[in-house]
């Protein structure tokens, strides 16, 4: 553990007064309001922690909120930070380190992803199965590990035990899940039509800006996995994508994915 996270997280932890997180919980692009399930809980400003970068991006609110949910304490991301924004992948990477610095043993990645598989409709819910990283980065580029460089073993990146429950869970709620491979770039561009044809030719389902690297990072330090993307919109469903689009729709998913992970979270 370098000094930057081990740093950050002595000091998060003195902010947290001493909770000790075991599920950390990322919320993307209009999902944070799942966070106001979390019971006696506080909030940090992530600028507050030395070594943490926050988010720019409307819909990421660059805070942090410790609390209860299903039994379990959750270290919920209200928004992260991209490559997007002019930062590398381990400052993206950062909080997933820092929490498993502070015990995490699960991690949660939620996103707001565009559909590429057209039998998708905005306000669906994916299971992640797997992912293929175009962003060209990755945070384990130039870490050593006892001198040598890590070779990490992404053949089951997506926890297999996770997502099946997710399914089973989701039938039990009522929810209808979709699955498939997310394809994460750098943006903030969204795609053209010859990009998303691209993608579907190499087996995306959909697409969006973050997830990769943190997963990458939550593997390389033994977190469990489990992706779960917000379908906002599907290209080839409208002339046009923004992100207050995004954001309107991930507010309204976000409810469904609330009730999901709280149901998860109690059978884990």
């Amino acid at each position: 553990m370098d000094a930057p996270v081990a740093a950050a997280a002595e000091h998060l932890q003195g902010l947290l007064g001493g909770r000790r997180p075991e599920v950390l919980l990322t919320l993307g692009s209009g999902l944070s309001g799942m966070a106001d399930d979390l019971d006696d809980a506080v909030d940090v400003d992530v600028a507050e922690v030395p070594g943490l970068v926050g988010s720019l991006v409307p819909g990421h609110a660059s805070r942090l909120r410790c609390g209860a949910l299903a039994g379990r304490t959750v270290l919920a991301q209200l928004g992260r930070p991209h490559l997007y924004e002019g930062h590398d992948a381990r400052a993206v990477t950062r909080m997933v380190e820092v929490a498993a610095e502070l015990g995490c043993s699960t991690f949660v990645v939620t996103n707001a992803a565009g559909g590429l598989d057209p039998a998708f409709d905005p306000g669906d819910v994916m299971v992640v199965d797997d992912h293929l990283n175009l962003t060209g980065h990755t945070p384990l580029r130039g870490l050593l590990v006892d001198g040598a460089p890590v070779f990490l073993d992404l053949g089951e990146a997506y926890d297999p035990a996770l997502r099946r429950a997710a399914h089973v869970v989701a039938a039990d709620l009522g929810i209808e899940l979709r699955r498939g491979v997310y394809a994460g770039v750098v943006g903030p561009a969204y795609e053209t039509p010859a990009e998303v044809g691209m993608l579907r030719t190499l087996g995306a389902h959909a697409v969006g800006m973050s997830t990769v690297n943190e997963v990458i990072a939550a593997r390389a330090h033994g977190l469990r996995v489990l992706g779960l993307s917000s379908i906002t919109n599907v290209h080839g469903h409208a002339v046009s994508t923004s992100h207050e689009e995004v954001l309107e729709v991930g507010a309204r998913a976000a409810g469904p994915l609330a009730r999901l992970v709280v149901a998860l979270l109690a059978d884990a």
